[in-house]
């Protein structure tokens, strides 16, 4: 059956990590992405940057199909009009920042539109450049009136199996937890790119099985499971490489061919 959206993370996908093309578009994916979505094929960014950082990209791309934003608590059309939210339970974010405090961890805080962390650092920084945000600095990020989509507990590839445990200890399936390298994430139970995929594909009429979804990381598994093909690229996390079909090949522009490969296909 033909494919009819392909959804694709951002950071680490269209934007590699490493190789010639690192934190940019190949002028080959370019042309692959803009072809498909002359040809008719919905081309949906599915990122965990908040809305402003995966709109830009969109823009960038001339896309025109619906965004899934922030691991998924966020969709929107292509102008920026918000479609739906999946928030948090705010008691919950306001344990858990309050449980990383008492254990020296620092925090971090996101609405829709704000981002706040309890320390500035590298970690902060990046995600801000990335999302087109401007990161606010505050001891208590839950003090300043910001609606939270999500939480986050800062710390490092030593720790965070740890806090992931923690939380998950405390708080069970109250929360979906994802982790990062420098950051453990928790979002409500129904906040996935798999979820929110799903009801974007609905909204365009098209089925699973002529879904096609290519990302990287743990916030991308959800999406790779629930997609008729998913792809892992080839630096993906284990994550990412459990719930997809299939792992691209090392190679400068696998993305790109794999596009290819559906506009003569």
């Amino acid at each position: 059956m033909a494919v009819r959206l392909v959804a694709l993370d951002i950071d680490g996908t269209l934007l590699p990590f490493a190789g010639p093309f690192r934190g940019r578009l190949s002028p080959r994916l370019r042309a692959a992405v803009t072809a498909l979505a002359e040809g008719g094929c919905a081309v949906v960014l599915a990122s965990g940057r908040m809305l402003p950082g995966a709109l830009r990209v969109a823009r960038d791309l001339g896309l025109h199909s619906p965004i899934v934003a922030q691991e998924g608590c966020v969709t929107a059309t292509a102008a920026g009009a918000i479609t739906r939210e999946t928030r948090i339970d705010p008691a919950l974010a306001l344990d858990v920042v309050r449980w990383a405090r008492a254990r020296g961890h620092a925090s971090e805080w996101f609405g829709t539109h704000r981002y706040a962390a309890s320390e500035e650092s590298e970690a902060t920084r990046v995600y801000g450049e990335m999302c087109g945000v401007a990161p606010e600095y505050h001891p208590a990020p839950e003090t300043l009136g910001i609606v939270p989509n999500g939480v986050g507990v800062l710390s490092d590839d030593g720790r965070s199996a740890a806090v992931h445990r923690a939380l998950a200890e405390r708080h069970g399936d109250a929360l979906t937890l994802l982790d990062f390298p420098q950051v453990t994430v928790a979002v409500a139970p129904g906040a996935s790119k798999g979820s929110a995929l799903a009801l974007v594909a609905r909204d365009l009429g098209v089925r699973r099985e002529q879904t096609l979804a290519i990302g990287d990381s743990v916030n991308d598994a959800s999406m790779l499971a629930w997609a008729g093909c998913g792809l892992a690229v080839a630096g993906a996390d284990r994550h990412a490489r459990g719930a997809a079909d299939e792992t691209l090949p090392d190679e400068t522009d696998a993305v790109a061919r794999v596009l290819e490969e559906l506009l003569t296909g």
